[in-house]
């Protein structure tokens, strides 16, 4: 009898929701890694193309969210009760909102352009090194904006619901791979002249996927009642980077039309997937 991927997966695993969680977080950050890659055969990605790519992955996130983080919060996780997981939902995107001043935007890291906008001073670079500061805030913006992904991968494994899990984890997946490529593309367009460099750069900004993951599991996984909170938290996280980060980006530089086909297409490839596998 064939198995489901549910089942696949346990089988290779097991069943302790912790090892589920570092496994996720693998495997996601093994996909923003193959993203990442892509730079060394995809030597010159159009705008057209990471305008369309990060609108796929905007779209996959935006129905991830609700259909495996909000919904399951809300009706499965406190008894219909919506306050926590809304509340978490409001603490994620707070967070976020504040994290964010300590870091660029990322769109200068995603385009390698500058803003000037009076009204937003974190637009600005800082008056260092460009070169050097480029890449240190390169770095943590990217790192800053993973952070949610895996998390939420955590989350949804250490709720002990695999057949939610895995599709939550299949997804941020596939949106970590125009992820990583836009990673790697903002290395080079932040001065580094090295591909190989570029691509390092995509690995470090994944792998903190895999300790958010574990450490989202283990924290519903001891304190049950913090997963709708959790769950939340992971979901606002992630449509606050939607919202403010991707699709402003993906409408910047005259291919609106082509970034919202690919967002329709993230949220149609995801409502699938969690159909098909949840």
């Amino acid at each position: 009898m064939l198995q489901t991927v549910p089942e696949l997966f346990v089988r290779v695993v097991g069943t302790d929701p912790v090892i589920q969680g570092l496994a996720g977080g693998i495997v996601i950050a093994a996909m923003n890694l193959l993203g990442a890659s892509l730079v060394l055969v995809w030597r010159d990605p159009s705008e057209r193309a990471l305008d369309g790519a990060l609108g796929f992955a905007a779209g996959v996130m935006l129905a991830a969210a609700f259909t495996s983080l909000i919904i399951p919060g809300i009706e499965q996780y406190s008894g219909g009760d919506p306050l926590p997981t809304l509340a978490g939902v409001v603490l994620g995107a707070l967070f976020l909102d504040q994290a964010d001043r300590f870091v660029p935007h990322a769109h200068y890291l995603l385009t390698g352009s500058r803003r000037t906008d009076a009204a937003d001073p974190t637009d600005r670079l800082p008056a260092v090194d460009e070169r050097l500061g480029a890449v240190v805030l390169f770095v943590l913006a990217i790192t800053l904006h993973n952070m949610p992904e895996g998390l939420a991968v955590g989350v949804g494994f250490g709720s002990g619901n695999v057949e939610e899990a895995i599709p939550l984890m299949i997804a941020i997946g596939i949106q970590n791979v125009p992820e990583g490529l836009a990673v790697s593309v903002a290395a080079i367009n932040a001065g580094l002249d090295r591909r190989a460099y570029a691509v390092f750069a995509g690995i470090r900004s994944g792998v903190v996927e895999i300790p958010l993951a574990v450490i989202g599991a283990v924290a519903v996984s001891v304190v049950a009642p913090l997963l709708p909170y959790a769950m939340g938290f992971a979901a606002g996280a992630m449509l606050f980077v939607i919202s403010d980060e991707i699709v402003p980006e993906t409408h910047t530089r005259g291919y609106e039309r082509v970034a919202t086909l690919g967002t329709m297409a993230g949220v149609v490839v995801m409502l699938y997937l969690d159909i098909a596998l949840g």
